[in-house]
């Protein structure tokens, strides 16, 4: 383990930090059903349809996703990612991966089709360097992957930028490979540190003047043109310009919580222009979709795509965040246990037992975590608004995709969440379709104090014809207990309804 990966982060990093795979992974699967299709320059925006030339379901990920999940489950063990250790289990990792996934791609297959016997990172790295040597092709394979590289070194940019190459190198013989990914590995290290986009250009800036001045000039192309307008994005530097042409051309969106605005919609629609560029659509959009969560968080994520996304190994949105985090933190939960603890330790709350139901719709209970904990009758849709323990994942009787959690902070301090009117919306928009399913949904915190009525208030309101301060008088009278935050009240009294 390096020091490097045990320095503390703040609320806003830990968001942006479990927003990198999981927007990663929203992305592929948005694009998956629109691969090898031509650009869609206009119309509706796109959606996680499944479907595509090989099947995919609604919200599953594709290779692109699968080979950074084999990447992180080695970071996320907190070792050096330059060991020959971690990269022989990657590599053991990608040839499991490979053996039975519907999806290989063709640079990537030549290589692990030759290693099987032998699966180890030196093999697997002659393997890439002969397959280059005779070829002269290299894709975007190990660009799409490259993120947890980026979470494993995010104060470290000279081991971060020899991990990427080393792990590119794994399947991806051409140094530009190796380049390109070490390049975007800073610019998302640097959107999770700062929150912002300027790292790629500094990272650019550190390069010998030759390759400075030619990716200078690769950037300032992809920041002229449309994503569809940029060939041959099966291409790895191809698709870092369609990506970044994604991101940098999609308007930020203005703050405007009364009208529905809100910043934080740039990484659904950055997201949407990447797929919309057509050919290796879930590939752009994953290499973009990693540097959009460093950018905007978890949070930011669309709680519809939380919902159904999910892939190999089996894993769904909250297995994502944890090997986000783990790895950000050098394999080390936080000092609650989260988000490895079975059950997440609230025994110094008072009260977790609360539970009544919505005053404007029975069909919803209002609760403490000891609701979810010990299930309601009738309930089978949960939305989570605290962190809850992993053997408390899914609740019993509720299906995978009808537990939602929500990245939300009690908190009233200045950035504790960035994207507080946002999320409190999406919440309780997400309760509203739910219902609009037939399904009885249980909204729970820790006490029912704060998150808990205030996400309630504003379903009763936007979705339920209250005026807001009926709803809130009336959802703190169901929970005497509860008291929502400044913050809380004040996105409460400017949310669009």
């Amino acid at each position: 383990m390096t020091e490097q990966r045990n320095t503390a982060l703040t609320p806003a990093q830990v968001d942006r930090a479990a927003g990198v795979l999981l927007a990663l992974a929203c992305g592929d699967a948005l694009g998956a059903g629109y691969e090898f299709m031509p650009a869609r320059v206009n119309g509706e925006l796109v959606a996680m349809v499944g479907g595509g030339s090989f099947g995919w379901a609604p919200g599953e990920w594709t290779d692109d996703t699968s080979m950074a999940i084999a990447i992180a489950e080695v970071s996320a063990t907190g070792i050096d990612l330059r060991e020959p250790k971690a990269l022989d289990a990657i590599t053991a990792r990608f040839v499991s991966w490979a053996a039975d996934a519907r999806d290989v791609g063709i640079q990537t297959g030549a290589v692990l089709s030759t290693i099987g016997h032998s699966p180890t990172s030196e093999a697997a790295t002659s393997s890439a360097t002969d397959h280059f040597a005779r070829t002269g092709r290299t894709g975007n394979g190990s660009l799409m992957r490259t993120a947890p590289v980026a979470l494993a070194y995010l104060h470290d940019s000279q081991a971060r930028q020899q991990a990427a190459r080393a792990v590119s190198g794994l399947t991806h013989g051409d140094e530009e490979a190796g380049e390109a990914c070490a390049l975007w590995c800073d610019a998302i290290a640097h959107a999770v540190i700062h929150g912002n986009l300027e790292g790629l250009r500094i990272a650019v800036d550190g390069l010998p003047p030759d390759r400075a001045a030619l990716w200078h000039a690769r950037l300032d192309h992809a920041e002229a043109v449309a994503p569809h307008e940029i060939p041959s994005n099966g291409w790895v530097v191809a698709a870092l310009q369609a990506a970044w042409s994604a991101i940098t051309r999609t308007r930020i969106p203005i703050d405007d919580p009364g009208t529905g605005s809100f910043p934080a919609q740039h990484l659904q629609r950055a997201l949407d222009a990447a797929v919309r560029a057509g050919d290796d659509t879930d590939t752009v959009a994953a290499i973009a979709g990693g540097l959009l969560g460093a950018l905007w968080g978890a949070s930011a994520i669309p709680l519809d795509w939380q919902r159904i996304v999910h892939g190999w190994p089996g894993m769904r949105a909250r297995d994502l965040i944890a090997l986000g985090l783990l790895t950000a933190r050098g394999g080390r939960p936080d000092s609650s246990g989260w988000p490895l603890a079975p059950i997440q330790d609230y025994s110094s709350f008072a009260d977790v037992q609360a539970l009544a139901a919505h005053p404007h719709d029975p069909g919803v209970l209002l609760g403490g975590v000891g609701a979810l904990r010990s299930l309601p009758l009738g309930v089978d849709a949960v939305v989570s608004l605290c962190r809850i323990g992993a053997d408390e994942v899914p609740a019993a009787g509720v299906a995978n995709g009808d537990h939602l959690e929500v990245w939300l902070i009690d908190s009233a301090s200045n950035g504790a969440n960035p994207h507080l009117g946002y999320l409190l919306g999406q919440a309780a928009d997400a309760i509203a379709m739910l219902r609009g399913q037939g399904r009885t949904v249980l909204l729970h915190c820790v006490q029912a104090q704060s998150r808990t009525p205030a996400v309630a208030a504003l379903y009763g309101a936007r979705h339920r014809g209250v005026p807001i301060e009926r709803a809130i008088d009336d959802v703190c009278a169901a929970l005497p207990g509860a008291r929502p935050n400044a913050a809380f009240m004040d996105a409460l009294r400017g949310a669009r309804l």
